[in-house]
Formats: C-alpha cells, structure tokens, sequence
C-alpha cells in the first residue's frame, strides 16, 4: 500500500478514515478540498488544480483523501489501494451536519450552515456518482486492492486489523 485513495459521499467519514489511516502506515496525506477551496469561498482554476494534483500523483506514496470526479479516474488508475465509502445518504448527510461550525484540517473555511448545494450531491451520490466510480474500479481493478465500506464500523475495523 504505497498509492491510495479514499473516495465516497462527503460526509461519510473518509476524512476521518484517511487521517487515521495515514498515522498507521505513515503516508503523506493529500486533502483534495484543501487543494481546491479557498477560504474566501472560491477555489483554485482547473488548470492549477490539476497542475497540483499531478504533482501528487507522481510522487513515490501517497494517500488522496476526496473524489471531484472529473479528476477520479486519473486516480483510480494511478492508485495501488481503492477505499470506498458507500453509505447510506442520511449517514452522510449526519456526516456533514455534524462538522458544521467547526475547524477542518482538509478545508479553509468553517461552515456554519450545511450548503444546499452540497446537501444535494450528497442526496445525489449514489445515483449519480457511484455507478461511475464502480464502473472505474472495475476497468482498473487488475492489480489494485479494492476495499467498500458498507458502514463506518467496516473501516474503523479495517484499521484495528492493520
């Protein structure tokens, strides 16, 4: 496990997850939000981002924690080890609510208020989203450990067992 990535809903815990598991196997961790977001509420270009994110994606290990779809497959393909969170949306959406207010390693600003927008791509996700994502792993599955969480509980004991 030297290149891997962390994807699913937001609020289903992969930030929680990729901080937990970059302290056991000692990975630097890269937070997509962080990279895109400013903290004036507006974000790096496209142009930027991508420039970043190849960056990371060319060094020798790494733990990508977020999914912005445009740039998913580059990392599914580029990534060793695939964790994906695949909760349920009012999971999620608890998920979101309950960092409101409060500081965020993986993101600039503090929301006080879940966004409206963000609360319908979680309502979203697993229509729209996630047939993708299983459909990426799936053409480049071959040589790549693929792990689903099905709940929090499934991951917290992934990391018991590493």
């Amino acid at each position: 496990m030297k290149k891997v990535i962390v994807i699913g809903c937001p609020g289903s815990g992969k930030t929680t997850f990729a901080e937990k598991l970059r302290d056991k196997i000692g990975l630097p961790l890269f937070y997509l939000d962080a990279i895109w977001h400013k903290p004036d509420r507006t974000h790096i270009s496209r142009e930027e981002y991508d420039t970043r994110l190849g960056e990371i994606l060319s060094l020798d290990s790494w733990i990508i924690d977020g999914n912005y779809s445009r740039t998913i497959e580059s990392r599914i393909s580029a990534c060793d080890t695939v964790f994906l969170f695949d909760l349920p949306a009012n999971v999620c959406l608890e998920g979101a609510i309950s960092r409101l207010g409060k500081g965020r390693y993986d993101m600039p600003r503090i929301d006080t208020e879940l966004d409206p927008n963000l609360k319908r791509e979680i309502e979203l996700f697993g229509s729209k989203n996630l047939p993708t994502i299983y459909s990426l792993i799936d053409k480049y599955k071959d040589g790549k450990r693929i792990v689903i969480f099905k709940s929090r509980e499934e991951a917290d004991e992934l990391l018991t067992q590493l």
